[in-house]
């Protein structure tokens, strides 16, 4: 992540922010959002905060309080920003869990990742970094999850094979002959693998140590791992979009017109302010191009659908483009359900899935702390303190146990989209996001609202996955920007450490069985390190950079923090913004409180914090 100088607005592209640039303004049209909030400083830190608020032309800053109907509006657009996502990752889960064609599963899973996304969103914007920054599922871990779930003992049953596992966790189910219970202890096994691995960022939160772990993690470790997270679900893309090519290439057209062609055209807008009518330009397709792009091919499969014109047996090419196949979802499904903790079971855990599932934990969290700087900058709040980081890291931690609890089959991280839209529309207030966080809740209540998102064809998932996993495997490579690639050193790590990512898990799915020390704990534990395919270009990616001599220059590090400093070093405005509600006065009372690192009572030192640029 970086605060660039250039006329851009460089928000950091994490891999769940990847989606923003492809579905947003492209590199060439994104002068005209340009924030500058470098002028000087005034003396008093009403008059500071005002000119920083002026300077951004902010509607509403940090933390102030739009009208209610203001809110709602605002929310549900973050909501929808948010969508696309959200929603991909029961979509890409469902085959390996096995959920099959059991689409009241596939209902629930999707109203559980929205209301634990809207949970979690309140949590972070009300005690966390107290950003107006929105909290959802994390694609860093779908790559362990999907190597968990391809261990011999997940593999899901052949057909007319016994629906369940071999190793069942309740055997009750197993004589009653749950059908349920093929996919349930699956997720049930992800859920005690995401809740004991979130512990770490937990931790890592609460002592402070991020800024320890970040100091010895340059672009060269954060480029092989963010890359092989897009290039990793290829399969996944090519099986939803093969179901049907030419569907999936007009999503993806559909895609790049909102996106890039028609990103510089405003749509006028009517609303009422001061007593009166007025006329407003609006960047709806740079905001809402994934929607509307996935929408349009949406509605084009439903009038194929409904004139007849694609295939009607199940076993000819461009059947799942249908929009028919699975409408007795919808109306099978509840109104109301609500999302409990354990309601897949009792988690259960094993050291080889916590251990891969650590990785992606990770990730995700060096992903999240250049979002910050970003949502500060871009709300009129000044560059995060320590103990905000600190705090931020661990409330996403807590984010992703309440995830595993309630089985939502995935974790929660920030979402960059959301942060490019607090430059847009001009309103960085904090009660917006937590009203996008009810919103989410709400709307996760309502079975028959989850429901709907199942009848989306298969070949229209396919090409917004074919746009999505590819910006993930790109921003990975953006990261390069700070790195010599001159030199002969930086190549060959890069090189090497993405090459072996891509090769030992392929070898190892090929090769099934091959591993066998005597012990099937440690087996599964080798496996799943070497078939996740970012921890492997991660961790050689790390260890290579590290131990290989070369210059802070050479190795990208010193340009790096110099974009951090260039955005943070003139900026030193009052932080009151970022104190936890309710208890500064208690905090500052006793001086025990000074020494916890997540606290805003906590006394360190001026530092400028490693960020991982995005």
């Amino acid at each position: 992540m970086h605060l660039p100088s250039d006329p851009k607005v460089e928000i950091g592209l994490r891999e769940q922010g990847t989606v923003n640039l492809a579905f947003g303004a492209s590199d060439s049209n994104r002068g005209a959002d340009r924030i500058d909030i470098d002028g000087p400083h005034k003396e008093s830190k009403e008059e500071e905060l005002g000119s920083k608020i002026k300077g951004l032309d902010l509607v509403y800053s940090l933390n102030d309080k739009p009208p209610w109907y203001l809110c709602i509006l605002l929310g549900f657009q973050h909501y929808i920003l948010a969508f696309g996502g959200i929603i991909a990752i029961p979509l890409i889960l469902a085959e390996p869990l096995c959920i099959g064609d059991n689409n009241a599963a596939k209902s629930k899973l999707i109203s559980t990742i929205f209301f634990v996304s809207g949970l979690c969103t309140l949590l972070q914007t009300t005690v966390g970094t107290r950003l107006p920054i929105l909290q959802g599922g994390t694609f860093s871990l779908i790559t362990p999850t999907l190597a968990i779930l391809a261990l011999p003992k997940w593999k899901c049953p052949a057909p007319g094979a016994p629906s369940v596992s071999m190793e069942l966790q309740n055997a009750t189910d197993f004589l009653q002959g749950d059908p349920d219970e093929v996919w349930k202890s699956r997720m049930r096994e992800i859920q005690g693998a995401i809740l004991v691995s979130s512990l770490l960022q937990l931790v890592l939160g609460l002592s402070g140590m991020v800024g320890l772990v970040l100091k010895f993690i340059g672009p060269l470790a954060i480029a092989p791992t963010i890359n092989l997270i897009g290039l990793s679900l290829f399969i996944e893309a090519g099986k939803k979009s093969g179901a049907h090519w030419g569907i999936a290439a007009l999503t993806v057209c559909l895609i790049l017109l909102f996106s890039q062609y028609l990103s510089k055209v405003n749509v006028p807008l009517i609303t009422y302010q001061d007593k009166k009518w007025k006329v407003f330009q609006y960047p709806l397709f740079k905001l809402f191009s994934a929607l509307f792009g996935m929408c349009g091919a949406w509605l084009i499969c439903f009038l194929l659908t409904v004139f007849d014109a694609l295939p009607s047996k199940p076993d000819e090419y461009g059947y799942t483009a249908r929009t028919n196949i699975n409408l007795e979802a919808v109306s099978t499904a509840p109104w109301f359900q609500f999302p409990y903790p354990g309601q897949w079971g009792v988690p259960t855990v094993s050291v080889s899935s916590v251990l891969g599932m650590m990785a992606g934990v990770l990730a995700s969290t060096m992903e999240s702390i250049g979002d910050y700087y970003a949502c500060a900058r871009l709300s009129g709040a000044p560059p995060p303190p320590t103990h905000a980081i600190n705090r931020g890291i661990a409330v996403e931690g807590i984010g992703c146990i309440l995830a595993a609890l309630w089985g939502s089959g995935n974790g929660t991280t920030s979402y960059s989209q959301n942060i490019a839209a607090l430059g847009i529309t001009k309103v960085g207030s904090r009660l917006v996001l937590q009203t996008a966080g009810l919103l989410m809740i709400f709307l996760g209540l309502f079975g028959k609202f989850g429901s709907v998102f199942i009848t989306i064809p298969d070949p229209v998932i396919g090409g917004m996955f074919l746009v999505m996993f590819g910006m993930i495997a790109a921003v990975g490579i953006s990261n390069l920007q700070y790195v010599d690639l001159n030199s002969s050193r930086n190549l060959l790590i890069l090189g090497f450490s993405t090459f072996s990512g891509l090769v030992l898990p392929t070898w190892f799915h090929s090769n099934p069985g091959i591993i066998d020390t005597g012990s099937q704990e440690l087996d599964q534990v080798i496996v799943v390190l070497f078939t996740t395919h970012m921890f492997i270009g991660g961790f050689f990616g790390f260890v290579l950079d590290n131990t290989i001599p070369g210059t802070e220059k050479e190795r990208g590090i010193k340009s790096w923090r110099n974009k951090v400093e260039e955005g943070s070093s003139t900026q030193t405005m009052d932080e009151s913004c970022y104190d936890i509600p309710f208890c500064k006065g208690f905090l500052k009372r006793f001086k025990f409180f000074h020494y916890l690192p997540f606290l805003p009572s906590y006394n360190c030192p001026e530092q400028t914090m490693p960020i991982i640029p995005e």
